[in-house]
């Protein structure tokens, strides 16, 4: 195995060890329970990691892990072992080329996958297309057909919709709406840009709580689009080994909770800023009489947890890329046909999209830690390779001539006069990655590495301004003390005396 090679399966090692570090040779059984990234899937998978400890088993809920094509990755990879989900997305969305028609043959495909589906929860929580009430009635519009005659609607969509097989492209196909101005959002900002008539019309979940509290009018879907979406739990058929009386558990809510009953805990959670924690546990005991055990975390609590998560994430990854790129910025300042390589792969991983290159690792690294350092330890090269390589050649060539007139090797030159009159650009360098670094680990959460980005997915989520500034605020104070702490690592480095007599030899240059 080549250097290059066997550095990088290091580095990812050390990352997981790290973030997942190993409990034991016999690591007791656990589950861990994922949600997508709207409330309902929250409280659900809240449940499921409650009947989980209700056995006795430790149960974990990583919540809001993004999309469905996460989770649902992220459940056959072993990463984690249940999430709720509907059976129209299963359909048309996750297993469309299959072509799949009744339930039965739905369990099939799901068992040859080496998953089971429990029946359903009671409740259909199908896509709806709605607007305001009031707009509607001065529009007169009643059925989704209605919309052909106003091409001048705004249009927002959740961004999963934009891009569904049964979202926004089959529906306009279906409908042949004419509508021209049509966004992708964030599905719960999507009620605040209508309810401040930045938009017309939007996507609902049927059980959505907003739906009464914004007073919207779902149309009527008079083409019969939107298939049916029963709420249902997805897991691995291994629990069925490793923990069957969790699977017998989870069994106990089929048929539990009906469309009314999730609507009112989504309104608790939403409207009334209950703990999605407290109202799963509410449920339980009302519809199953179990009494759960849960603990609701304070706002220090999350604060020292989000802070360590970030700091974790920050600091392995900005210490990896520091080792790294300023051998590589040296590597391109001194070969010249290397130079542009170099710079040029750097440039290309700064412009993919961090959210696509956080994706990107899953299928390599699973959830978690483990891919969102990766990702941020790639997006951290290009500015202290790019700063080391332009410090070493803004070197004085009087500078560098004299070194070499004195008859120093040339690790010597750069160890005692190329480096040291370069620190100031390299330090620079570091800094801006340090502050892309903490910056871009927000968005860790939406993979399950925690971190700031946990409570700013929440307030969006919630339309908690308070929740988003527990975590946009640490994140930019966290900067600020990260550039300082490399001003003071900067003047350590470099001598008063040596930083002078650079500045005047590169004044009279």
């Amino acid at each position: 195995m080549k250097l290059k090679q066997r550095i990088g399966v290091a580095l990812l090692g050390f990352c997981a060890l790290l973030v997942n570090p190993v409990v034991g040779a016999e690591e007791a059984v656990s589950i861990t329970v994922g949600s997508k990234g709207f409330t309902e899937s929250v409280i659900l998978g809240e449940m499921l990691q409650q009947l989980a400890r209700q056995t006795g088993i430790e149960g974990h809920h990583q919540r809001q892990l993004g999309g469905t094509r996460v989770l649902w990755n992220a459940l056959l990879s072993g990463e984690i072992d249940a999430y709720p989900e509907y059976t129209g997305t299963l359909l048309q969305e996750i297993l469309v080329n299959e072509n799949l028609q009744t339930e039965a043959e739905l369990k099939q495909a799901l068992t040859k996958r080496g998953l089971r589906m429990l029946p359903p929860l009671g409740f259909n929580n199908t896509y709806a297309i709605g607007m305001k009430a009031e707009l509607a009635e001065r529009l007169k519009l009643r059925t989704i057909s209605d919309l052909k005659n106003h091409p001048e609607l705004v249009l927002g969509f959740g961004n999963e919709f934009m891009d569904r097989a049964d979202g926004w492209p089959g529906l306009q196909q279906a409908y042949r709406l004419p509508q021209q101005n049509v966004r992708g959002l964030d599905h719960d900002l999507a009620y605040r840009g209508i309810e401040a008539g930045t938009l017309h019309v939007t996507d609902l979940y049927a059980t959505d709580a907003e739906i009464a509290y914004y007073k919207l009018r779902a149309l009527e879907d008079d083409l019969n689009y939107f298939p049916i979406y029963n709420a249902v739990i997805l897991y691995r058929a291994d629990v069925e080994q490793r923990a069957p009386e969790v699977a017998t558990m989870f069994n106990r809510l089929a048929g539990r909770i009906d469309a009314p009953s999730m609507s009112r805990m989504n309104a608790q959670v939403k409207l009334n800023g209950e703990s999605e924690s407290a109202v799963a546990a509410g449920f339980l005991k009302q519809a199953l009489n179990l009494e759960v055990d849960y603990q609701v975390q304070t706002a220090w609590q999350r604060f020292w947890q989000h802070t360590g998560e970030h700091l974790v994430l920050v600091g392995i990854s900005l210490s990896a890329a520091i080792i790294f790129a300023v051998p590589l910025g040296i590597l391109a300042a001194r070969r010249e046909r290397l130079g542009p390589i170099v710079l040029g792969v750097a440039g290309v991983i700064q412009t993919i999209p961090s959210l696509a290159l956080f994706v990107f690792m899953i299928p390599i690294l699973g959830i978690g830690g483990p891919p969102a350092i990766m990702a941020l330890f790639l997006y951290s090269l290009l500015p202290i390779i790019r700063n080391t390589h332009a410090g070493l050649k803004d070197i004085p060539p009087a500078i560098v001539e004299s070194a070499q007139a004195l008859g120093l090797p040339s690790r010597a030159r750069l160890r005692i006069v190329e480096l040291p009159l370069a620190t100031r650009a390299i330090i620079a360098g570091i800094k801006t990655s340090a502050v892309i670094n903490v910056g871009t680990a927000a968005l860790s959460a939406l993979i399950g590495a925690g971190g700031y980005g946990q409570p700013i997915l929440t307030g969006i989520r919630l339309d908690d301004i308070g929740l988003i500034l527990q975590g946009a605020i640490p994140a930019a104070v966290l900067a600020l003390l990260v550039q300082g702490l490399f001003e003071l690592i900067e003047r350590g480095l470099l001598p008063k005396g040596l930083r002078i007599q650079t500045s005047e030899v590169r004044s009279a240059s």
